[in-house]
């Protein structure tokens, strides 16, 4: 095989192993759309691809074609540094350039009318009935997640994990208490910017269940590639099931070791940021712990919730996620497992 069939060769692996790495990631992929959002976003990204790609290859190959041809007479006679091509290539390159130029043009208004059309078909689907409504709260670094009802008792609060029910339209009002944060979940919508003291709206829906993570894609600190959450896309009777346990208070302890574990966390500083529904604990400048047991991940995301990861987080939050805002608390090490299974057991 000669070098340049080669070179191509290599080029084109290099060029189907990027478009595939975009494909790969079913969890956070704005090419596996998952809602009617998404969908408009994925059909625009797939259009801009081929009409690009297009474009490369043929600048690539004229390139090619233009380094490899031989100049007409160049064996016989070599050029003047002040050599002017005949008047009629002159032309024709007058010609050329004049018709790579309107073609530019065409090619750049189309693209704006493309994104034009799918900005105006985005803003159609917000005009929805029935929405649920959700405030989403950007903090370094995590997601205060906000479930708002007309009704007091149904308000929900949780942390860094939003249920949806499939099928239906999902307003997104999202703020900021620190600095600018943006909610983006590829698979659902784009990105829309959390700012200080206003509120951005979003909407969002979930055609099929599945597990669709988020992240927060304005840089705002040390932190911010460990601000994630997910988003769980649930059947309406799931979600409802969910809905309702998660509206319940935190459960009693009903053994002396769980006991002995809430008497642990009121005893703490714990108290003094988070809150645990049932309890004395009503802390509002951390994630809210009345089912801490039941979600995916902890500090936001940045674990998996296991015990063994919780343990390290409480003992040494420095150490796994450095700048965060979780004081370090000392703590006796017969004191620690208790603790570690009262929370574990707040599902």
């Amino acid at each position: 095989m000669s070098g340049k069939h080669q070179s191509l060769n290599i080029a084109a692996l290099c060029f189907a192993a990027l478009t595939l790495t975009s494909c790969a990631g079913r969890q956070q992929s704005v090419v596996n759309p998952a809602g009617p959002q998404s969908g408009q976003i994925a059909t625009l990204w797939w259009f801009f691809l081929a009409l690009l790609s297009a474009i490369f290859i043929i600048v690539m190959v004229l390139t090619a074609l233009t380094l490899t041809r031989r100049h007409r007479g160049i064996e016989q006679e070599p050029l003047e540094a002040t050599h002017l091509p005949p008047p009629q290539t002159e032309a024709g390159l007058t010609r050329v350039v004049t018709a790579a130029t309107i073609l530019s043009i065409v090619i750049l208004f189309v693209l704006l009318v493309t994104s034009i059309i799918t900005g105006k078909n985005l803003s159609e689907l917000q005009d929805r009935k029935n929405p649920m409504v959700i405030e989403v709260t950007g903090q370094q670094w995590w997601w205060q997640i906000r479930y708002q009802n007309s009704d007091p008792q149904q308000v929900l609060v949780t942390a860094n994990e939003i249920h949806i029910p499939v099928g239906r339209p999902v307003m997104i009002r999202g703020t900021s208490h620190d600095v600018i944060h943006s909610f983006w979940v590829p698979n659902l919508h784009g990105k829309r910017d959390l700012i200080p003291s206003r509120v951005t709206t979003e909407w969002i829906q979930a055609d099929r269940p599945g597990v669709y993570r988020g992240q927060c894609a304005e840089f705002c600190g040390l932190q911010h590639a460990h601000m994630s959450l997910w988003v769980v896309a649930e059947p309406p009777d799931k979600f409802k099931t969910w809905f309702d346990g998660q509206l319940k208070p935190s459960a009693a302890p009903g053994t002396a070791v769980l006991q002995r574990g809430q008497q642990v966390f009121m005893n703490h500083a714990c108290i003094f940021c988070h809150a645990i529904r049932g309890t004395s604990a009503s802390g509002q400048n951390a994630p809210d712990l009345t089912h801490f047991a039941s979600r995916r991940g902890i500090a936001a995301n940045t674990l998996p919730n296991t015990m063994g990861n919780l343990g390290g987080w409480i003992t040494n939050p420095q150490n796994i996620k450095p700048g965060n805002h979780m004081a370090t608390i000392a703590m006796n090490p017969p004191d620690l497992q208790p603790l570690l299974q009262y929370l574990e057991s707040l599902k």
